[in-house]
């Protein structure tokens, strides 16, 4: 029997790694796909405790926060291809056109 407590750890486990994505990295589609691992992972704890609670809240917020990472693989991924068109890479510590 799998118990509120397994899918909490790996949510945790799955933020984590996120993060550690997120502040560790220099490429933009990296940073860009530890985000999506973070909300994913905040996915699975609200569907969780929804799922321990027998209501529906968890899983109307998951939509919601699904609806804001394909928002946000829209917009995320036409700046990354404008900055790479300007910039010629998108390695974040090379690009610099935004210092006055």
């Amino acid at each position: 029997m799998i118990l509120l407590s397994h899918y909490i750890v790996v949510s945790a486990i799955l933020f984590s790694i996120g993060v550690i994505g997120v502040l560790c990295r220099r490429n933009a589609l990296v940073i860009f796909m530890s985000v999506e691992i973070m909300l994913n992972a905040a996915n699975l704890a609200f569907i969780a405790f929804a799922r321990e609670h027998g209501g529906m809240e968890g899983q109307t917020i998951a939509f919601f926060v699904m609806a804001l990472a394909a928002a946000e693989v829209a917009v995320g991924l036409g700046i990354i291809m404008a900055v790479f068109k300007k910039q010629g890479t998108i390695d974040l510590a090379k690009i610099n056109f935004l210092k006055g």
